[in-house]
């Protein structure tokens, strides 16, 4: 690479179900994106299979960087790129160390740098690439199948956890109702797709932690409250009408506490990030409370293609992180337990 050559980032992602390779061209522009899901592999189980996923980030990982660099334009790795990141934490053991694994080997063979990326910086950073007048400080709601925190973002790499959920994440809990009504796997687009045939106002579900002072989540609560709902119905169920419902009490629990956090610290900027970020619902509620605000509050929302699991947000946070003096060797780990804010 000579001096006069872009900063190219290779980015890789395998945390959980989606091999995802990418090519970041400094600050913002996404050379290539490639993301091999692995819906049509789990669906018939429910949910994620952590064996069968790992298998499968394996067979397709070196063809999608292949690909995906060749879309890039990369044609000579090592004189070409700058920088490998890959994410190292939090996820899967066994898909981390697919993706750890195979970015360790390419950064050896090349001769380039790596640097290991949390997945939820990965997430906060999709709004960073979307939006380039973002700046900190800012608060960041995560939500997606696994995770539903929300961060105050004092700067880059300087983050605090405000709250999280106690049990569920948001996205298992579309999850599990969608598999108690018969609507397959993943649950969130479905429910959000019914739930625009059906009225809210129909049943009455209980709002998680509704008038907590606490920015915290749960929602195990509301998905027994479905559970029982669906017994006691039976055949006279509306089905749009549930997921209506469940979607009002589960956005509403969300855009609850991202008010209390902006009372609690003062901070006006939203920031959302995650496969939750998609939903229709949560990104009416929020653009409605920025509208309504008068210009106080400014919501960030990524576009769709940013929401899920992705490796152009896992390039960006390892271009950022590397710009700040951040650096990995060969030495680092995955770490299915990496907390973002320590």
């Amino acid at each position: 690479m000579t001096m006069d050559s872009p900063f190219l980032v290779l980015g890789i992602e395998s945390s959980c179900d989606d091999t995802a390779v990418a090519v970041l061209e400094e600050p913002r522009r996404i050379r290539a994106s490639l993301v091999m899901s692995q819906v049509e592999d789990h669906a018939p189980h429910g949910g994620v299979v952590p064996e069968l996923a790992s298998r499968r980030h394996q067979e397709a990982i070196m063809g999608l960087v292949r690909r995906c660099l060749w879309q890039a334009g990369v044609s000579n790795p090592m004189r070409q790129l700058s920088l490998i990141a890959v994410t190292a934490g939090p996820g899967l053991m066994g898909s981390l160390l697919v993706g750890v694994m195979a970015a360790k080997g390419l950064s050896q063979g090349w001769e380039v740098p790596i640097m290991g990326v949390n997945h939820m910086e990965g997430h906060l950073f999709a709004n960073v690439l979307a939006h380039p007048d973002l700046k900190p400080p800012f608060l960041c709601l995560i939500v997606s199948g696994g995770h539903t925190e929300v961060h105050l973002v004092r700067s880059f790499g300087d983050y605090r956890l405000l709250g999280a959920t106690r049990d569920d994440a948001v996205g298992e809990a579309y999850d599990k109702v969608a598999k108690m009504l018969g609507l397959g796997y993943p649950g969130g687009p479905v429910i959000d797709r019914l739930a625009r045939e059906g009225d809210p106002d129909r049943y009455q579900l209980p709002v998680p932690f509704k008038g907590s002072s606490q920015v915290e989540f749960s929602f195990s609560g509301l998905k027994t409250a479905v559970l029982w709902l669906v017994r006691r119905e039976g055949e006279a169920l509306s089905v749009p009408d549930l997921c209506a419902s469940f979607q009002r009490a589960a956005v509403e629990s969300l855009v609850s506490k991202v008010k209390l956090a902006m009372n609690q610290t003062g901070v006006r900027t939203v920031a959302v990030s995650g496969g939750v970020a998609a939903n229709r619902e949560l990104r009416r509620r929020l653009e409605d409370l920025a509208g309504s605000s008068g210009g106080r509050v400014r919501v960030y929302l990524p576009p769709l293609e940013l929401c899920t699991d992705n490796a152009a947000m896992v390039a960006a946070a390892g271009l950022w992180a590397y710009r700040r003096g951040v650096r990995d060797d060969l030495s680092f780990r995955a770490d299915p337990s990496w907390e973002l804010s320590r």
